[in-house]
């Protein structure tokens, strides 16, 4: 399955999966136009033999799928793959987005859209995945380590005090790395949503609420008694761990 781990192009190859052939064209036609290389997948079973053949920088996924819907889509890459997922929906209730957010979703767009919205939730989610071209490039990295975890914010990589990799997305990283560098602060909703860029699929209260309690499955003991994402009445939330730096 493709992901992430490795540095996206010059050129962004993009997987848009949408049964709509005249959506899925003009999406296309607007993204190859913004120099990125485009395929097309109409089904889940099309999909999984192109992300076979191509390590794709992003998946557009369509809510509503033939067989296969997308929701369900979204929470098998998430299992193994950490790549970026915008997803397109008709339905615009914050329950169907938080949904998606819950599931691991990226970003949220509404049909109908415009073009040149979509294509620059394209171009922020790239922004923000792109790795660091060559390791031998980069200054010598500082990671950050709490609790045998340590966070690399090159690579944008976690790794668990087992070592074991363990993929986040974008927005779960860019959380766990805030709250990483404001160890011991409370953190407002409204300054993380403006780390993760949350609000980019809208107002949404629950967004935030949505990404910690996915963080929390991954880097808390008990999630349900979590002991380093802290939450602070009328507050945010507090990282409680001591955070050290150290050489990469």
């Amino acid at each position: 399955m493709s992901s992430t781990d490795g540095p996206i192009s010059d050129t962004p190859k993009i997987l848009i999966v949408e049964d709509d052939a005249l959506i899925a064209g003009l999406v296309r036609d607007s993204l190859v136009e913004q120099g990125m290389m485009v395929e097309v997948a109409s089904n889940a079973a099309a999909m999984d033999a192109k992300m076979r053949n191509v390590a794709f920088d992003l998946v557009v996924l369509d809510v509503m799928l033939p067989r296969e819907d997308g929701f369900s889509i979204c929470r098998r890459l998430r299992r193994t793959s950490d790549i970026p997922i915008l997803m397109l929906t008709s339905v615009s209730s914050d329950i169907d987005k938080v949904v998606g957010l819950e599931i691991g979703a990226d970003d949220y767009v509404t049909k109908p859209f415009v073009l040149r919205e979509l294509t620059a939730r394209i171009k922020g989610l790239l922004r923000r995945a792109k790795r660091v071209a060559s390791p031998a490039e980069a200054p010598k990295k500082r990671l950050l380590r709490f609790d045998g975890w340590r966070v690399d914010p090159v690579r944008r990589q976690v790794h668990d005090p087992s070592q074991a990799r363990v993929a986040m997305t974008t927005h779960e990283f860019d959380l766990l790395l805030a709250f990483c560098q404001n160890a011991g602060r409370v953190l407002s909703r409204e300054q993380l949503l403006a780390v993760t860029h949350a609000g980019l699929a809208g107002p949404i209260e629950r967004s935030v609420d949505v990404h910690i309690s996915r963080l929390r499955q991954k880097i808390e003991i008990d999630p349900r008694d979590p002991m380093l994402v802290k939450t602070v009445r009328l507050g945010g939330y507090m990282f409680t761990a001591n955070v050290e730096e150290i050489d990469g």
